[in-house]
C-alpha cells in the first residue's frame, strides 16, 4: 500500500505551486541553519566515501550541500514538480567549483518497499539525511518510512533523522494565530492540507525501533524557518534529532 491519492495530490500540487526559488517554502531553510550542522552530528559515525540520500527533498537545497561533504548525493522526492524544480536548480549552480556533478535526484515513494530495495540494490548501503518527513506523513505510512530508512542505510550506512516535537504545534499555533493571520508562506501549507507536528513525540522513537534501528546519538534542537512571527522573530520549530544505525 503506498501513500493515499489525497496525500500524493496534496504535495504535487503544493511543489506545482512553487517556483522552486530557494527560501519560498517555509521549511527551506539555508543549509547553514539545516545540513551543515546537521551533517556535522552525523559525520563522526558515518563514512563520507558513501553515499548519502536525502529523503523528502523538495527543490533540493540541503542535497546540493550534502554532495558537498559526501561523496554523492541522491536527492529523492514523491513529487515530480519537487524533482523537476531541484534538477533545475542544481543545473543552474554547475561549474567547476560546484558540487552539482555529485548530486542527482529521483522521484521516490518511500513507502513502495519495492522501489526503496531497487534504490539500495543500485548505490549499496548508503548514509541517509532525513528532515521532517515522519511527522507530516499519514499515520499508516509512517512505518514504511522509518522502514526505508533501514532498508536503505543497510548495515554499513548510517542515518540522521529530525523531525518536529509536539511543542512546534504551539509555535505553529502563535505563527498562523497573530492580527493578520499566517504568513503567506505559512499559509500555503494550510492551504494545501499539509499537516505539520502530527505525530506525537513517544511516536518517532518507537517507530525507528521497530524498524531495527539502533540510536547512536540523539538531542533537541529546532528547524529555522523562511517566515517570522507578528513580531519580526523568525519561526524556530522544536525538533529532536537522531544518529542511527541499522541492525
Amino acid at each position: 500500500m503506498n501513500v493515499s491519492d489525497n496525500y500524493r495530490h496534496s504535495w504535487e500540487s503544493y511543489w506545482s505551486e512553487t517556483s522552486g526559488a530557494r527560501g519560498e517554502a517555509i521549511w527551506d531553510a539555508d543549509p547553514s541553519l539545516s545540513a551543515q550542522p546537521h551533517s556535522e552530528l552525523l559525520l563522526p559515525h558515518a563514512d563520507t566515501t558513501r553515499t548519502i540520500v536525502d529523503l523528502g527533498c523538495g527543490n533540493g537545497t540541503q542535497t546540493r550541500y550534502l554532495a558537498t561533504r559526501f561523496a554523492r548525493a541522491v536527492g529523492v522526492d514523491l513529487t515530480h514538480a519537487a524533482v523537476e524544480h531541484a534538477r533545475r536548480a542544481a543545473a543552474a549552480e554547475a561549474g567547476p567549483d560546484s558540487a552539482a556533478g555529485l548530486v542527482e535526484f529521483q522521484q521516490l515513494d518511500l513507502t513502495d518497499a519495492d522501489a526503496v530495495r531497487a534504490l539500495h540494490a543500485r548505490l549499496g548501503d548508503s548514509n541517509v539525511y532525513m528532515r521532517a518527513v515522519i511527522h507530516q506523513s499519514e499515520p499508516d505510512a509512517r512505518p514504511r518510512v522509518a522502514a526505508a530508512v533501514a532498508e536503505i542505510i543497510g548495515s554499513a550506512g548510517r542515518a540522521f533523522v529530525v523531525e518536529l516535537t509536539s511543542a512546534s504545534r504551539e509555535v505553529l499555533q502563535r505563527a498562523a494565530g497573530g492580527p493578520d493571520g499566517p504568513g503567506p508562506k505559512l499559509r500555503r501549507v494550510f492551504q494545501h492540507n499539509l499537516k505539520p507536528a502530527d505525530a506525537a513525540d513517544d511516536e518517532i522513537p518507537r517507530l525507528l525501533a521497530e524498524a531495527g534501528l539502533k540510536v547512536l546519538a540523539a538531542g533537541e534542537t529546532v528547524l529555522p524557518q523562511t517566515e517570522d512571527h507578528a513580531d519580526g522573530t523568525r519561526i524556530d520549530l522544536p525538533a529532536r534529532w537522531f544518529v542511527l544505525a541499522g541492525a
